[in-house]
C-alpha cells in the first residue's frame, strides 16, 4: 500500500506541474481582468478596476481586512469581479524595507543568487519567511551598477493572499513603490503567485493527463514487447562487436614482443594527468597582482580557487584565455563585506591534463 501511495503522489505531482505548464501558456493567449488594491495610511485597502467584465466598470470601494474579512463587506459585484481576476496589491513604502546594493556590472547575470544569499544578513528574516524582490539594475560610476533592494515578512502578505484566494482570484501580485536610487522612481515586485488555473473551468486538465499517461503506457509496453522479442539479437551482435573492439585495442597496446609497454603507458599517463605543480604555475601567470588565492582545491580534473580580488567578473576572462583551463565558472556568490577592501570569488575551472613538454 505504502508504494501505491508514493506512486499516487508521484503522479498527482506531475500532474500539476503539468497543468501548470499548461496554464502559463494559455495565459500568454488569455488576458485576465485586473483589480488594483492600494494600501491607504490608515490601513484600508481602496479597490480599483483597470479592466473590467462584460464592458461594466465598477466604482472604486474601500474596506478593511479584520480577521482575513473584509469590512465592510464586499458588494455583490465586486465579489464576481474578483473571480478570475489577476489582484495587484501595492504596498505602502513604510511598510516595506527598501535597500540600495551595489554590485559589480558584471554581476547583472549573477543577482539572483547573490541577492538570495545574502537574505539573512539584508534583512531580520529568513529566505522562508519574507517575500522579497529587486528593481532593475542601473549602472553607476567605475563600472559598477546599483539596485533597489524591498523585502517584508511573508506574515505581512499572508491574509492579502488568503483573502483574494478566497474570493477565486486567479492570481495575486504584491509590490511596493519606491525610489530606486540612480533608477528613479521604480515598482519593485515581491510576490507573483498564480492561484488558480486559466483553463480549469473548461478543460478537465487532470483526466486530460490520465488519458495522455494511459496512451504513454501502452506505447512503452508496446515498445517493450518488440524489445525484447526483437532486439535480442541485436544486443547479443552489438556484445559480440564490442568484444571485438576490445580486443583489437589490447593488441594495439602490445609491443613487437606482446608484452605491455610500460614506458608508454606512463608516458600518456604524465601527459593526461595534471600536474599540482603546473597548476600553481599557470595561476601564477593567469591571476593578476591585486588578487590573493586563500583556498586552491585540485580534485581531478577540476581546480577551484578562492580568495579576494578587486574585480572579480575579470578573473572568469582571464583564466579562459589561458590554455590551462577552460569553463571558468562562479561556483558561489561574489561577496563584498563592509570592511574589506576587495570581493571575496569562488571560481571553478576545467584543466587542461596535457602542460607541454616545457620549454
Amino acid at each position: 500500500m505504502s508504494m501505491i501511495s508514493e506512486t499516487r503522489q508521484l503522479f498527482d505531482q506531475w500532474t500539476m506541474s503539468v497543468a501548470r505548464g499548461i496554464d502559463a501558456v494559455v495565459g500568454r493567449f488569455v488576458r485576465s481582468p485586473r483589480i488594483l488594491l492600494d494600501e491607504n495610511a490608515d490601513g484600508t485597502f481602496t479597490a480599483r478596476t483597470t479592466s473590467v467584465k462584460n464592458g461594466e466598470s465598477l466604482t472604486a470601494i474601500e474596506f478593511r481586512l479584520e480577521g482575513g474579512e473584509p469590512q465592510p463587506p464586499l458588494p455583490a459585484d465586486w465579489k464576481a469581479a474578483f473571480r478570475g481576476s489577476r489582484v495587484e496589491v501595492g504596498l505602502r513604502v513604510d511598510q516595506v524595507m527598501i535597500r540600495l546594493l551595489d554590485f559589480p556590472s558584471r554581476a547583472g547575470d549573477f543577482l539572483d543568487g547573490m541577492i538570495r544569499s545574502q537574505i539573512d544578513r539584508l534583512t531580520p528574516w529568513s529566505a522562508g519567511e519574507a517575500v522579497f524582490g529587486w528593481s532593475p539594475p542601473a549602472p553607476t560610476a567605475n563600472d559598477r551598477i546599483e539596485v533597489a533592494f524591498a523585502a517584508t515578512s511573508k506574515l505581512k502578505v499572508t491574509p492579502l493572499v488568503q483573502f483574494v484566494q478566497a474570493l477565486e482570484a486567479a492570481a495575486v501580485a504584491v509590490y511596493v513603490g519606491a525610489e530606486a536610487g540612480r533608477g528613479g522612481p521604480a515598482r519593485i515586485p515581491l510576490l507573483d503567485q498564480s492561484l488558480r488555473s486559466v483553463v480549469g473551468l473548461t478543460v478537465n486538465v487532470p483526466r486530460l493527463l490520465r488519458v495522455t499517461l494511459l496512451s504513454a503506457g501502452v506505447a512503452a509496453a508496446a515498445s517493450l514487447f518488440v524489445d525484447t522479442y526483437v532486439g535480442g539479437s541485436l544486443q547479443s551482435k552489438l556484445e559480440d562487436l564490442q568484444h571485438r573492439i576490445s580486443q583489437r585495442r589490447a593488441a594495439l597496446r602490445l609491443d613487437a614482443n606482446g608484452a605491455t609497454s610500460g614506458f608508454g603507458l606512463l608516458a600518456k599517463r604524465k601527459q593526461t594527468t595534471p600536474s599540482s605543480v603546473m597548476v600553481l604555475d599557470a595561476l601564477s601567470r593567469v591571476l593578476p597582482d591585486s588578487t590573493y588565492v586563500t583556498e586552491l582545491r585540485i580534485e581531478g580534473d577540476k581546480v577551484q580557487v578562492m580568495g579576494m580580488t578587486q574585480d572579480a567578473p575579470s578573473l572568469i576572462r582571464l583564466m579562459e584565455q589561458s590554455p590551462q583551463f577552460t569553463r571558468a565558472t562562479f561556483f558561489a556568490p561574489t561577496t563584498r563585506a563592509a570592511n574589506e577592501a576587495g570581493e571575496r570569488f569562488h571560481i571553478e575551472a576545467h584543466i587542461t591534463p596535457y602542460f607541454g613538454s616545457g620549454s
